[in-house]
């Protein structure tokens, strides 16, 4: 059984004494010892370098490498940022320019509707057979929408000669691909990186794979749902068209143009998506983008063809990616889904980022967990003497806690929400059965990783083929949690270094592990997408009998576990308190408290 570890300090004064063997130190965590209120955080190889130089790190060339491969991406940012800055206020005046234009010319073009001459005008720019489509309709033997897609590319070609063509955004500096076996320190090196951007890059967003694709599909559902709400013509016309001195009929052909353009605009969903992924950017919040995405995985068809849209999207407008997983690029895709999507995004990966592999064999995390004085937070198994030790550790962190134990919900998305049974300040309790036995997933993991600081989890099960389905959910579980830097309690059947008990029968895989949820009327959204990739109209893979391979498998359990053996040591804990969104919300509201009450004292 392990010991019992105290997070009095943790709760109270924000910092855990380390207890850690100077000889055997660790690579892969996330140590970070900067105030993060601090305005300017230090570069990634300055941080690397001081944290080996405290004992804290031991050194790994593959680690320094990389290091200094972000360390001068970072000196490239601020210049860059500078130019991005310098573009957008270009890209706003032509988008300005143009759309004054585009109006202008809807209106001479609505004016001569009015007059009855219109269709004279067009009969000097279009076929004879277009023109008779124009008067009588439309025929049976063409395309409805022709007429108006002619139109718009008419339109849209003026456009160009009054205004210019869009302006050029400057080069980006490539990115950072990083890959590398489970406990190798790319997460750290990662997130390294992603703090010093902080004051340099305005529009800077670090996720997961799975918060990730779950911000995709609910931005994806949004935009699907605008479209095919039904509204009136009325409601539908803009107040610039109500306005014009035309009559009805002329605003409603207004009106209609505008629709069509907005359609036109929004046939490749995936592109507006992108447009909208880091920032809405608005007046006085211009510059460059930084993406930094953690674990990218091809898990399935939907991730391939998201991926590759959101992503290229970005890379083409000037975004800079940094990201990690397990494999390089073209090994993302063991199952050739998809395959002409798939090298195209890895096409542009390898042309917008550098792709470096952290070579270290050796896993980091569990090296200092081997070494620390205690092995904390993970009872087993699950006898009298383990739970009665796991309740004791339940009490304590409530009694440090504060406050009463309560039931609550946290909200999810969609409009879901979840119950949490036991919650008290930020601490919240839950069985395996709970999490993982139903069907929840990533999105309800990230909502109780970001609403809860501290959680515990029991009866924890040996997992097998048997339990695939919860096996997933688990995985994915761990994965928030210490994504989220959660500080997690656990009592289980088993060791960590046994939980996995896979066997050959079959892949440990369930569609509802990843959750990609959607609201029942928005069900067909995924499917609709998934078409593009060959899928069948239930949503699952048409004739894929195995999304994962059994090394996929292997990634994900070697992964869960080299976290779980992380999360219980005295340095991941150390940085609960400066990392977790819950002290981060606490931290910000105490900042904009003290504000306000300068300001009231100097007024």
């Amino acid at each position: 059984m392990r010991r019992i570890f105290s997070i009095s300090s943790l709760l109270n004064k924000g910092s855990i004494q380390r207890r850690v063997s100077n000889k055997y130190l660790i690579n892969a965590i996330r140590p970070y010892s900067e105030d993060l209120s601090s305005p300017k955080s230090p570069g990634p190889l300055l941080q690397y370098r001081k944290l080996v130089e405290q004992g804290r790190l031991q050194h790994d060339p593959y680690q320094e490498r990389v290091a200094l491969a972000l360390e001068n991406l970072l000196g490239r940012l601020e210049q860059y940022e500078k130019e991005m800055e310098d573009y957008h206020i270009k890209l706003a005046e032509w988008e300005k320019n143009r759309e004054t234009e585009r109006r202008k010319l809807l209106m001479e073009e609505a004016e001569l509707n009015q007059r009855g001459d219109l269709w004279t005008s067009v009969n000097k720019r279009k076929s004879e057979l277009l023109e008779r489509w124009s008067f009588r309709r439309k025929s049976e033997d063409i395309e409805p929408g022709v007429g108006k897609w002619v139109s718009y590319l008419n339109r849209e070609k003026k456009l160009d000669s009054l205004v210019g063509r869009r302006p050029t955004a400057p080069p980006a500096p490539k990115g950072l691909y990083i890959y590398g076996n489970v406990g190798s320190g790319k997460t750290m090196l990662m997130d390294m990186f992603y703090s010093a951007t902080e004051g340099i890059v305005k529009h800077r967003q670090r996720f997961h794979f799975h918060e990730a694709m779950l911000k995709i599909n609910e931005a994806m559902h949004k935009l699907w749902k605008n479209q095919v709400e039904e509204k009136s013509i009325q409601s539908s016309i803009s107040s610039w068209i109500m306005n014009l001195p035309f009559d009805m009929k002329a605003k409603e052909w207004l009106a209609a143009e505008e629709r069509y353009k907005q359609e036109v605009q929004m046939k490749n969903i995936l592109p507006a998506v992108a447009d909208k992924f880091l920032v809405d950017r608005q007046a006085g919040e211009r510059g460059a983008s930084i993406l930094c995405f953690d674990e990218i995985q091809a898990v399935d068809v939907f991730a391939i063809v998201a991926l590759s849209g959101i992503v290229s999207r970005l890379l083409s407008t000037g975004t800079v990616l940094v990201s990690t997983s397990n494999r390089a690029p073209k090994d993302l895709n063991q199952d050739g889904m998809q395959r002409e999507i798939f090298l195209k995004f890895v096409n542009k990966l390898e042309k917008h980022c550098e792709i470096i592999l952290v070579g270290s064999e050796v896993d980091y995390r569990r090296q200092i967990a081997q070494r620390s004085v205690d092995k904390v937070h993970y009872f087993w198994p699950l006898d009298g003497t383990a739970l009665k030790e796991f309740e004791k550790m339940w009490c304590q962190v409530i009694n440090q806690a504060g406050g009463e134990v309560t039931s609550s919900t946290v909200r999810v998305m969609f409009g879901r929400t979840l119950e949490v049974p036991q919650s008290c300040n930020g601490v919240a309790r839950f069985t395996f059965d709970y999490l993982c036995g139903r069907p929840v997933g990533a999105a309800d993991y990230i909502a109780v990783a970001k609403s809860h600081h501290t959680v515990f989890v029991s009866d924890i099960p040996v997992m097998s083929m048997r339990i695939r389905d919860k096996a997933r959910r688990f995985i994915t579980l761990i994965d928030e949690l210490y994504n989220h830097h959660c500080c997690l309690f656990c009592s289980a059947a088993t060791s960590i270094d046994d939980l996995f008990q896979g066997t050959e029968e079959g892949t440990l895989f369930d569609l509802e592990s990843f959750q990609f949820e959607t609201e029942t009327e928005g069900a067909k959204l995924r499917r609709d997408v998934l078409a593009e990739g060959s899928v069948s109209s239930g949503g699952a893979p048409a004739g894929i009998t195995s999304m994962l391979s059994g090394q996929e498998e292997m990634f994900a359990f070697r992964r869960a576990v080299s976290r779980l053996i992380e999360m219980q040591t005295p340095l991941y804990l150390e940085g609960v308190r400066s990392l977790h969104p819950y002290f981060q919300r606490k931290h910000q509201s105490f900042k904009n408290c003290s504000y306000c009450a300068s300001t009231v004292h100097h007024q």
